[in-house]
């Protein structure tokens, strides 16, 4: 049995190489080490010191494998110059996706042949990326393809809404960033990203923005205006979620996590006092309001706007969202 044992001997440039990638490696490099396939094989046996992430993937430990090595498995994979991109991506641009870490969504050129594996799904493209992010050795599509390439794969507008909205809120990339991005990719699978993204251009910040959006659209109410910055003369009182001008009414989503802070209960209290001062009239409802009661959310709007038209209008001095003037095409 000791004969049949092939010769593990330590290969110049191994353990570099295993350092550098995260304890990954491919059958090519090993290969190119001088290692023959009876010795990879021997350390991936049953209850070996190595086993097997993808095909011809290894990780030299046998415990198991963290998200990164995981990344790095996908990588080698896939082959040189390829990218991690989709809800993978986001996560270490730390946007949140409903998507798990099941499933790594690499990008890969258009003519190479090689078919998804694992937990390595394939994405070929005529549209690699030329300028790229990083986390250490792994290797990441910026926050603008990310962000499509996530959304093409999600049904739920509420779930593409929550990636778009939390990329641009973030300050993670632009609208108009996006707004190439889905111009220059695939039709196929845009029409939600491409409804979202003009909700953004309008000044939508939020999923319970774009919710209360369709409530109002729905109830056929007048369109405001979202995320606004309003001023009396030369004083800035605010930016409200919807801003309905010619009423002088605003309308707030408040968040269960935003009233926990002490700092923003009186950032919030600040901004009302003024806003009452200057005989705004401010409504508030939470994301659980619009979802669970829209009739009264609608019958609230309706009404204080109503009554807010029967006096004169506010001296109040409007300045639209500035994404409101793109075209999303």
């Amino acid at each position: 049995m000791l004969w049949a044992m092939p010769r593990i001997a330590r290969l110049d440039g191994l353990d570099e190489l295993l350092e550098k990638q995260l304890s990954v490696v491919s059958r090519a490099q090993l290969l190119t080490l001088g290692m023959t396939d009876k010795a990879m094989q021997y350390r991936v046996r049953a209850g070996g010191p190595w086993q097997v992430l993808l095909p011809g993937v290894y990780l030299s430990a046998s415990g198991t494998p963290r998200l990164l090595q995981k990344e790095m498995a996908a990588l080698l994979y896939a082959g040189p110059g390829s990218l991690i991109t989709g809800p993978m991506a986001l996560l270490h641009h730390s946007i949140r996706s409903r998507s798990g870490p099941d499933v790594i969504d690499v990008l890969v050129p258009a003519e190479r042949q090689r078919q998804s594996a694992g937990f390595a799904r394939l994405q070929r493209t005529a549209r690699m990326p030329v300028r790229i992010a990083s986390s250490g050795p792994v290797r990441l599509a910026l926050v603008p393809r990310a962000v499509a390439d996530t959304v093409r794969q999600l049904t739920s507008l509420k779930d593409v809404r929550a990636v778009v909205a939390d990329a641009v809120q973030l300050g993670r990339c632009t609208v108009s960033e996006l707004a190439h991005e889905l111009s220059s990719g695939p039709v196929r699978g845009s029409a939600t990203f491409r409804s979202v993204l003009a909700e953004v251009a309008d000044g939508i910040r939020s999923t319970a923005e774009g919710d209360l959006r369709d409530l109002i659209r729905t109830a056929r109410l007048p369109m405001p205006l979202f995320n606004p910055s309003l001023y009396l003369g030369d004083t800035f009182l605010a930016k409200p979620d919807a801003w309905w001008p010619d009423a002088g009414v605003a309308a707030e989503v408040d968040s269960l996590e935003w009233h926990l802070s002490p700092e923003h209960w009186d950032r919030t209290r600040r901004r009302h006092d003024l806003m009452g001062a200057a005989g705004i009239v401010p409504l508030h409802f939470s994301p659980h309001d619009i979802r669970t009661t829209p009739a009264t959310v609608i019958k609230t709007i309706r009404e204080a706007l109503e009554s807010a038209l029967n006096r004169p209008p506010l001296p109040i001095r409007t300045i639209p969202c500035p994404t409101s003037a793109l075209q999303i095409r």
